[in-house]
């Protein structure tokens, strides 16, 4: 590396993130020491879809983050909430539906060669990488944990009927299907007159 370069321009060529992110925060106006905080709003469009297949933030919709940078003895602790629009279908009628959701984040991001380095394993804390935050797993992780496992249309949604498929708030009031006894099906077969038999007769 060439000797004339500045230690700003050797942070940026060895780090892999890339500062102008919407998902990337600078620690550096921030400092190292305990107790300094810095507020950060960031708005940003979801670059792919987020969550579950039954219900998700849609690739390209508006993410907003809320969030608070503090400086702690071993890092930066970000806290905050993720506001983000949700699609998908009910999880008991099939339509689509649209909400929002609000997620909590809370997530240290510790120095390098800090005292989490003796206390955790290397795949159990996020590091601050040159000064550099990368918030894309926490903010991914938040969004899908604060997901609903079975989004609903309204909380008292019927559901389908089991026998047709048809909505059953759509469906009259008292709306059944008129089912057979399996033990008697087979009995049913011999009530039916066959093609060939005169039922006059």
């Amino acid at each position: 590396m060439s000797e004339n370069t500045t230690p700003k321009q050797r942070r940026a060529r060895s780090s892999s993130l890339d500062p102008r992110s919407p998902l990337v925060l600078d620690t550096r106006d921030l400092g190292r020491r305990p107790g300094a905080m810095r507020e950060v709003q960031r708005r940003f469009l979801a670059p792919a879809a987020i969550g579950l297949d039954i219900v998700r933030v849609p690739e390209g919709s508006s993410v907003v983050l809320d969030l608070r940078m503090e400086s702690v003895t071993e890092g930066v602790l970000v806290t905050g909430t993720v506001t983000a629009a949700t699609q998908g279908e009910c999880g008991r009628c099939l339509d689509e539906i649209s909400d929002e959701i609000v997620a909590d984040v809370c997530e240290l991001f510790a120095y390098r060669a800090s005292v989490t380095d003796e206390t955790a394993d290397q795949d159990e804390v996020h590091r601050i990488e040159d000064d550099l935050i990368d918030l894309n797993a926490v903010v991914r992780d938040a969004v899908v944990l604060g997901l609903p496992l079975s989004p609903l249309c309204r909380p008292d949604c019927a559901g389908l009927c089991p026998d047709c498929g048809e909505r059953l708030d759509d469906l009259p009031e008292g709306h059944a299907h008129e089912t057979i006894d399996p033990r008697w099906a087979a009995l049913a077969a011999f009530a039916e007159p066959s093609a060939d038999e005169d039922p006059k007769s």
